[in-house]
């Protein structure tokens, strides 16, 4: 007889971790966190996916909600998928080195064309896309029976506070510079917290394994040496420029972005605006786009009288400040800025002989919705316009750049006259570089020539003129409005994945079609497409920052915790009042677009942007809340409203065509479609919502 074999040990549950409402908590703050690490990291070594962050956001959406559906099963696996699927992220994205270029002529991505990496591997997206959804579905999966666990409304303010504490928690170790190393260890802590709420199994340890791996990977790769500013992987490296002299270059996320030039910066361009105007001295210069100095140094050299240096990311400028042989930033005449270059033009009162665009080009998105790059409300007409009202009467405005594309070069040239009524003029460097400058001092040449150099004439481009970029259309980099066929490709690809997922996930755990509600998915899209506006509206009043979008996606979250409290006291009966009044603020929303707000003083500017763009947010988690506070199925609710924001980030690209004061239009329909499957079309909303007056 053989003697029984005993199970492995395991730990009980901690009382405390085991509470549904503190085990709700940390799942969505770990989901939360999760999310913008991914968001932040994989674009930092996958250049490519840094220009789609939004397909990661809405691989996360897609993965909760396939997450949600899996967990129905009620099926308690021995292992975790998710520390197992973390450690395939990381190791396809440091050792498979997957990136991709991206040839168009009609568009342009700065830093691709500097990448080493294939030219036609654009199964780098997918396999990417593909990763997240199945990583963010792993941690997702506890997610449904707790929020089934407790009151509807009380479940979903717990998830929210949860995800709070996860956007907190990202956003304070970015203000820190901390690297990926302190991220994935992060991740690691709550998985163990999650871990001792559930109970630690005899398979836990094999998890926490792949996780130690993980970090171990992440610190082998990228090692000590980069610095995490809250934008980019900044490394330096020694190069050669083309005249043969040794710069310390600046990488970021792998790219050659800008260097430290010894003695005199060797750039053409520094120096093209002092060769045109040799005699012309400036007392007062702004610098947007700083960088580590080079631009100042050169302003200082020619007897600039003091210099504002705007740089928006702290860490290339503290680099410039310990490492830049001229030490521009130490001499007395120079005031240092970090800020946005549009938001330093609407603050300040002063007005400027000589104002400089110094290779103001990004490489990154600001947020992870929208397509606004860093750069994106510096190169608009009504920028353009902000900086004619800051020069003085003699003053010159200057912006250069590699502009790749001919017809860019047009585009700007075009805006230019639009916002000067003055042609600019031009120099161009080896095909590619090209310095223009405009204003009363180029106004007064009446057409000639300047006094120390010449210029040369605007590139003749075939075909239709390229579109301006405005402040509704901030788009510089594309030459006319429309989606490219990249985009529609990649969209095509998420539309079908995602229904493939879905539907097996369905199948998998037994669930119904009429499990899935239209009234929830309808208004997770709207939702969507409602935060992205408003997070383009903040971005241009409030500057194009990284803490500017996580202040801004903090507070709409806080309406969200709001119109959980007033639906919980005041116990709203009826929908109807709630979308009459969502309607309204969408109409003042639209008659009022944020570029009219742009107003002084700045309490004013303040109190204005908060009441237009917060009011339909607020209106419209009222009337979530007001849905979700009776349903009887608060998963399928919730998973339906994920999905469906899903589908509002597929949406969302019209923006490109349409510009973003349109989704407004597109809010409201599907608002009004959400209102129809509520009220109207009863069998084909959620089985839980209370009757209304029809």
């Amino acid at each position: 007889m053989t003697a029984a074999k005993r199970p492995l040990p395991s730990l009980p549950p901690i009382p405390f971790l085991r509470d549904p409402r503190v085990r709700l908590l940390l799942t969505s703050g770990s989901l939360l966190f999760t999310e913008l690490m991914l968001i932040r990291w994989i674009p930092s070594t996958v250049k490519y996916v840094g220009f789609f962050t939004n397909f990661l956001l809405m691989a996360s959406f897609l993965g909760i909600g396939v997450g949600i559906l899996l967990g129905r099963s009620g099926r308690k696996l021995a292992v975790s998928p998710f520390a197992w699927l973390l450690f395939g992220v990381v190791l396809l994205v440091l050792v498979a080195h997957l990136d991709v270029q991206v040839k168009s002529s009609d568009e342009v991505f700065f830093g691709l064309a500097e990448s080493t990496s294939a030219d036609t591997n654009f199964v780098v997206l997918p396999i990417v896309f593909v990763l997240v959804a199945a990583l963010m579905a792993a941690l997702a999966l506890p997610l449904g029976p707790l929020l089934k666990s407790q009151p509807p409304l009380q479940a979903y303010a717990f998830d929210i506070a949860g995800s709070m504490a996860g956007i907190a928690g990202f956003t304070i170790l970015s203000a820190m510079w901390t690297p990926p190393l302190v991220w994935f260890g992060v991740v690691a802590v709550l998985l163990l917290l999650l871990g001792l709420g559930a109970g630690l199994g005899p398979w836990s340890p094999i998890s926490g394994i792949a996780v130690v791996a993980v970090l171990y990977l992440a610190l082998l790769q990228q090692g000590w040496g980069a610095t995490w500013s809250p934008y980019y992987r900044i490394n330096l490296y020694d190069a050669v420029d083309s005249s043969g002299v040794k710069v310390t270059g600046i990488a970021v996320d792998g790219i050659p972005h800008q260097g430290i030039w010894p003695g005199q910066p060797g750039e053409k361009s520094y120096y093209q605006i002092y060769n045109w105007f040799p005699a012309r001295t400036y007392n007062e210069v702004l610098v947007v786009g700083a960088g580590t100095g080079n631009d100042v140094a050169v302003a200082l050299q020619h007897g600039a009288g003091h210099v504002d240096a705007v740089e928006i990311d702290p860490a290339i400028q503290q680099i410039g400040v310990d490492q830049h042989p001229l030490k521009p930033y130490a001499d007395p005449r120079v005031t240092r800025y970090v800020n946005d270059g549009r938001a330093f033009l609407r603050t300040t009162t002063k007005h400027y002989d000589l104002v400089i665009f110094a290779l103001p080009d990004s490489l990154t998105l600001v947020s992870s919705t929208g397509n606004v790059r860093l750069e994106s409300f510096l190169f608009t007409v009504e920028a353009f316009d902000s900086v004619r009202d800051h020069l003085t009467s003699d003053g010159t405005f200057v912006l250069y750049n590699s502009y790749r594309e001919p017809w860019l070069v047009t585009k700007i040239d075009s805006m230019l006259q639009t916002a000067f009524t003055t042609k600019p003029i031009l120099r161009i460097f080896d095909a590619e570089q090209a310095v223009f400058a405009d204003g009363p001092a180029v106004a007064a040449l009446n057409g000639a020539a300047p006094p120390g150099d010449t210029v040369n004439p605007v590139p003749v481009v075939d075909g239709q003129a390229p579109t301006q970029s405005t402040d509704d259309w901030p788009f510089l980099y594309l030459r006319e409005a429309s989606i490219q066929p990249h985009y529609l490709i990649a969209l095509a690809f998420v539309l079908l994945f995602a229904f493939f997922s879905v539907g097996g996930a369905a199948k998998l755990t037994k669930t119904p079609l009429r499990g899935f509600s239209p009234h929830f998915f309808v208004l997770g899209s709207a939702f969507m497409l409602l935060e992205t506006k408003s997070l383009v509206s903040f971005s241009l009043l409030f500057g194009t920052t990284w803490l500017v979008n996580a202040l801004a996606f903090f507070a709409i979250l806080g309406t969200v915790l709001l119109a959980i409290l007033v639906n919980s006291v005041l116990k709203v009966r009826r929908s109807r009042p709630l979308y009459v009044l969502l309607f309204a603020a969408l109409v003042v929303a639209f008659l009022l677009p944020p570029e009219q707000l742009l107003m002084d003083p700045p309490w004013l500017r303040y109190l204005l942007a908060a009441v237009v763009a917060f009011a339909p947010v607020f209106l419209a988690n009222l009337i979530f809340t007001f849905s979700f506070r009776d349903t009887k199925i608060a998963d399928m609710a919730f998973a339906s409203n994920l999905l469906g924001a899903m589908l509002g980030g597929v949406i969302e690209y019209a923006a490109l065509i349409t510009g973003y004061r349109a989704l407004l239009i597109a809010v409201a329909v599907l608002y009004a479609l959400a209102w129809l499957f509520a009220s109207r079309y009863r069998r084909l909303a959620d089985v839980g919502l209370s009757a209304e007056a029809s």
